[in-house]
């Protein structure tokens, strides 16, 4: 058995995202559902794991429940020791913990006037002496913890489960232009092209809801991701490959990139991979191989 987690709409979702990012941007085993917030199945999902009252939630090989992202952070280090969630020397580690605490309780000027939005990027939003407030005192965190850490582009050098919290964060300067520093922003910068959040984000696209409540101020302009290569949607194939290169299975839906076709064995599977193809190594890999071949 392993671990399951139940986690929000990917587009909007900040703290199922902290949650995610937890076990993928660490390589983690786990079985992941998502419901549909604002909607009749958030409740019965939910249901299925109470007393949790919202998402992330995981429940433990052992039949536990991690109702918050700061147990999910803390079980897993447990759980893992070895996968580096938390910095290995003492006055870091400390750093860490309580900067996950401060975000986690923090911020609310913030997070209330610049909810996550991960489809579009806000043109129109102009920040309060709160928000602006709130952005010092994020300035301020990073700062120490980069004095803290070895060489690296994350706020102790490796990737921790503070980058997991500050994730969303990130996603919200990038998303409604926000006013930081050059250090702040080349920080931001490294989770946009980061791996495992590029896939978030692709498989968010995938999904396609758009939540009225999570409106941005116009003018609504792109995203500001990584520019993704120039896949489609097709049709048919036939396909350079015959299994899909994520489960083994036979492909039934296609995408063309760079005048060949390839092939996948359903619509999300094709779907996020046409929203950002560069983000799936498996997808790159047999891509790569057939270049090699030709």
């Amino acid at each position: 058995m392993t671990h399951e987690l139940l986690i929000g709409d990917r587009a909007y979702s900040s703290w199922s995202l902290r949650g995610w990012l937890l076990f993928h941007a660490f390589g983690l085993p786990v079985r992941e559902r998502t419901t549909r917030m604002y909607s009749d199945e958030f409740a019965r999902d939910l249901a299925g794991f109470a007393p949790a009252r919202t998402v992330p939630v995981v429940r433990t090989p052992e039949g536990g429940l991690w109702t918050d992202s700061i147990a999910i952070a803390e079980g897993l280090a447990e759980a893992f020791p070895e996968a580096g969630h938390w910095p290995a020397a003492p006055k870091a580690r400390a750093a860490a913990r309580s900067l996950v605490a401060e975000m986690h309780a923090g911020f609310t000027a913030l997070r209330s006037a610049c909810p996550m939005n991960l489809r579009v990027k806000s043109g129109g939003f102009v920040p309060s002496e709160a928000v602006l407030a709130d952005l010092a005192r994020l300035e301020t965190l990073w700062s120490h913890a980069r004095g803290l850490a070895e060489a690296g582009p994350w706020l102790f050098g490796a990737y921790s489960a503070a980058d997991a919290f500050y994730a969303p964060v990130a996603m919200r300067i990038a998303g409604y232009g926000l006013p930081v520093s050059e250090s702040a922003r080349s920080y931001v910068a490294a989770h946009l092209s980061h791996g495992p959040l590029r896939r978030w984000r692709a498989m968010g696209e995938a999904q396609d809801r758009t939540l009225d409540v999570y409106e941005v101020i116009a003018p609504a302009e792109p995203f500001p991701m990584p520019a993704p290569l120039p896949a489609r949607a097709v049709a048919e194939g036939p396909s350079r490959n015959e299994a899909c290169p994520y489960s083994g299975k036979p492909v039934t839906h296609f995408l063309e990139l760079d005048g060949q076709v390839w092939g996948f064995c359903n619509a999300f599977c094709r779907d996020k991979t046409v929203a950002d193809p560069e983000a799936w190594p498996a997808f790159m890999a047999i891509v790569a191989e057939h270049r090699t071949a030709r």
